[in-house]
């Protein structure tokens, strides 16, 4: 027979197991959002950061933090107080031709920022495995077109929540070289800036590639999705007594969905400047091209976490990159969209996404230069950012939008300063490319 220190030790360890269950389930768009920002262009980008100037640019993922939860956030409560994403409000408050050019600007980017990622997926798989880089591209392609139209929506978020353990191959990474931390703390504490333009320019790309427009559009798709796919939970302005754990639940998610994302990134910047600047290795192209420079440097435990890390974001974050497009184009058109509808349902929908990584996977075979390709996204990326933030901004602050549940004034603080931020950055970087 139990004695009573057993059973209370067993009502413990099921009660911590319950919470930990229970933030688990808590935890969803935010974190599925967090996770895909690193996707294998931005790990790109934040091993070039890494590469070229050591660790004089991890303080950009710092400050980027509270700008993304505050971004994230508003974005997620327009979604689940109106029952509608981002484009569906940009549809009922602005005029349409704001409207369709940002929507056509944002499925170029995300097109083209698809094909960069499904080819470094494919080179890391050719890193890994001896198959043709072709191969790869139609087998990420077909699974990232076709996993959203098989796996029922809940089951499918399942899956995507799973990917964001991949993520962790960037720590594991991390710890297999050697960090040298007071370097590291005193440049995160007292940033050494340089008045170079590249280091500008890199400033500027960590930025836009760490606050995106698919980012907007996707989380508050997601809100409206978890209110379909939970019949209990309704829009906060049909059910306002459900806002107390609703909000409370978007703030918790989105914390730490962008925490992960911005320590992935601190991270693969630090594996980069200790590996790869060190040992005078400053120009990469892509994140298979970080991979496979890490080898020779790191050693084989080292590649083939970061390689193994490209593939498992990349399947994570292609469907969200083509979903966002789909839903931006689905409420602009007013067509039925949703992941939570079938195929049947949503046809225009899901024929959205199919196109979008179609297109993607075709611009590898044209052979176009994957920066070229980059270089254009974070062009679109950085011309759709701006008007879209201030109208998400101003709709997040309307009582005619938003009823009671107005944005607060800590988060229009975060808001219009992340704005400013991308206001500048956006302007520096069209400018610079501009002259170039």
């Amino acid at each position: 027979m139990a004695t009573a220190a057993t059973r209370r030790a067993r009502g413990k360890g099921r009660t911590a197991g319950a919470g930990k269950s229970q933030f688990w389930r808590t935890l969803g768009p935010g974190l599925i959002t967090g996770a895909a920002d690193d996707d294998p262009s931005g790990i790109a980008t934040y091993a070039q950061a890494g590469a070229q100037f050591a660790f004089a640019l991890g303080w950009t993922l710092i400050i980027a933090y509270p700008l993304m939860v505050a971004v994230q956030a508003i974005c997620a409560r327009i979604g689940r107080t109106t029952g509608t994403g981002i484009a569906g409000n940009l549809r009922m408050y602005y005029p349409a031709w704001i409207l369709h050019a940002t929507v056509a600007l944002l499925f170029c980017a995300n097109v083209l920022n698809i094909g960069a990622d499904l080819g470094a997926m494919a080179q890391s798989a050719r890193l890994l495995v001896p198959i043709p880089t072709w191969a790869g591209l139609i087998l990420f392609a077909g699974i990232s077109a076709v996993g959203p139209m098989l796996l029922e929506h809940t089951r499918y978020v399942a899956v995507l929540k799973w990917l964001t353990f991949s993520l962790l191959a960037y720590f594991g990474t991390l710890i297999t070289v050697p960090i040298p931390w007071g370097s590291l703390l005193r440049n995160l504490a007292w940033p050494q800036l340089s008045t170079s333009r590249d280091f500008w320019l890199t400033v500027v790309a960590v930025l836009g590639t760490t606050i995106s427009p698919y980012l907007f559009f996707w989380q508050a798709a997601q809100e409206v999705e978890d209110t379909k796919a939970h019949p209990v939970r309704r829009p906060l302005l049909q059910a306002p007594r459900q806002a107390a754990s609703a909000l409370a639940r978007i703030r918790a998610d989105t914390l730490v969905g962008m925490a992960l994302s911005n320590l992935v990134a601190l991270a693969i910047l630090i594996t980069s400047a200790v590996t790869l600047h060190s040992r005078g290795v400053s120009d990469i192209g892509t994140a298979a091209q970080a991979a496979a420079a890490l080898k020779p440097v790191a050693g084989t435990q080292a590649f083939l976490l970061f390689a193994v890390g490209i593939i498992g974001t990349g399947l994570l974050s292609v469907p969200v990159l083509a979903g966002s497009a789909a839903y931006a184009l689905g409420e602009t058109m007013r067509w039925n969209v949703g992941l939570s509808r079938t195929p049947v349902q949503a046809k225009a929908f899901y024929s959205t996404i199919v196109l979008a990584t179609l297109l993607g996977a075709v611009l590898n075979v044209m052979r176009i230069n994957p920066m070229k390709a980059l270089l254009w996204a974070a062009v679109l990326n950085g011309i759709v950012a701006v008007p879209v933030l201030i109208m998400v901004m101003l709709l997040g602050a309307r009582a005619d939008v938003m009823g009671k549940f107005r944005i607060s004034t800590r988060l229009r603080v975060w808001g219009w300063i992340a704005t400013a931020v991308m206001t500048v950055a956006s302007a520096a970087f069209l400018y610079s490319t501009a002259r170039s």
